[in-house]
């Protein structure tokens, strides 16, 4: 969800960030989604590959490394760099869109749209901060602390404090802090939380209180500090903890604004959300192939199991993401294990 890259923790870390770049570029500039998911793949295969790639040829051999790819690892691995991402780095436009659009709530198409105008660094969209919506506002104020990933020690401060609140609220919230940080990273880009209650499922009405009720707690104890938007399903936003301990020793570091996103879900789905949404994709998109394979169809909202003219029946009671690997007769894995 985030638009910060994780560190890659690889022995073929060069080859990783360029891919990473690549990527950004051809959905930044290029709006070139599908090149931009084949650089993707790559760079997610190649950052867990277990030893230091040596040639293209090597690397060709691993799941979405194809020709092309394989030589620019040659070129890279060759000469130490990439013609093609020098060119783009010296092209005014590429490095200016591809800067804009770090800022959150700035897409594609808005940073092109800035970028004609004359706007291409942070003073320049500074000076024009009238045309910006309240989202870019907000981006433009935390850009810096947003650049920033957030440790893991922080999150877990984060993840006691929130849970312990939605208790508060009514303990029957059940919510789960999802995405590389579930599945044990060092660091994450934002806080992405899924929230359910027993009184919302699939077959009730919305029930946009359930969300607003959280929300408006978490402002009243001065944990989210802004709102970027707010739906009846998920807000997105911005939150802060609040410094503790002795203030006066004047050794205490501020805590940054992070970035915050709570989606609420049906009960008789969140099992099948917080698998999708702890990931990886890789890991999302196998389990699937193997559901398929086993006669069900798995998204983030259900399993359903395929009849044999192919049509999904009704979705499968899920009580827990255990439920699920069960269905399909996979092996269970936990999430710290799930990022490939």
């Amino acid at each position: 969800m985030s638009k910060r890259k994780a560190p890659q923790e690889s022995l073929n870390e060069g080859i990783t960030d360029f891919l990473i770049e690549l990527a950004n570029y051809e959905k930044n500039v290029n709006r070139a989604i599908h090149k931009y998911n084949a650089y993707r793949k790559a760079a997610s295969t190649i950052s867990k590959y277990p030893n230091k790639i040596r040639n293209g040829e090597e690397a060709k051999k691993l799941e979405g490394v194809g020709a092309k790819i394989a030589e620019k690892i040659d070129e890279f691995l060759q000469t130490g760099k990439l013609r093609k991402l020098e060119k783009i780095r010296n092209d005014d436009t590429s490095s200016s869109i591809n800067f804009l659009t770090r800022v959150t709530g700035i897409g594609p198409a808005a940073a092109r749209k800035f970028f004609e105008e004359g706007v291409k660094t942070l003073d320049d969209l500074k000076k024009v901060e009238h045309k910006l919506n309240h989202h870019q506002k907000i981006g433009l104020r935390y850009f810096e602390e947003f650049e920033k990933r957030i440790p893991r020690a922080e999150m877990e401060t984060m993840e006691a404090l929130i849970i312990a609140e939605l208790k508060k609220i009514d303990p029957e919230y059940i919510g789960t802090i999802c995405g590389s940080y579930r599945r044990g990273a060092a660091s994450s880009g934002d806080i992405d939380i899924l929230l359910t209650h027993p009184n919302y499922t699939s077959q009730t009405e919305k029930q946009p209180k359930l969300l607003h009720a959280v929300v408006d707690h978490l402002e009243s104890i001065g944990f989210v500090t802004d709102t970027l938007s707010k739906g009846d399903t998920k807000f997105m936003g911005v939150c802060q903890l609040q410094q503790s301990g002795d203030e006066d020793d004047g050794d205490e570091e501020e805590y940054l604004h992070r970035r915050i996103d709570i989606r609420l879900i049906p009960k008789d789905q969140y099992y099948c959300g917080v698998l999708y949404f702890t990931g990886s994709d890789i890991f999302n998109k196998n389990m699937r192939a193997h559901a398929l394979e086993k006669g069900f169809t798995l998204n983030e909202y259900t399993i359903r199991p395929l009849g044999v003219t192919g049509v999904a029946g009704e979705p499968l009671p899920v009580d827990s993401e255990r439920d699920i690997f069960e269905y399909i007769q996979y092996k269970f894995k936990e999430p710290k294990d799930r990022s490939q």
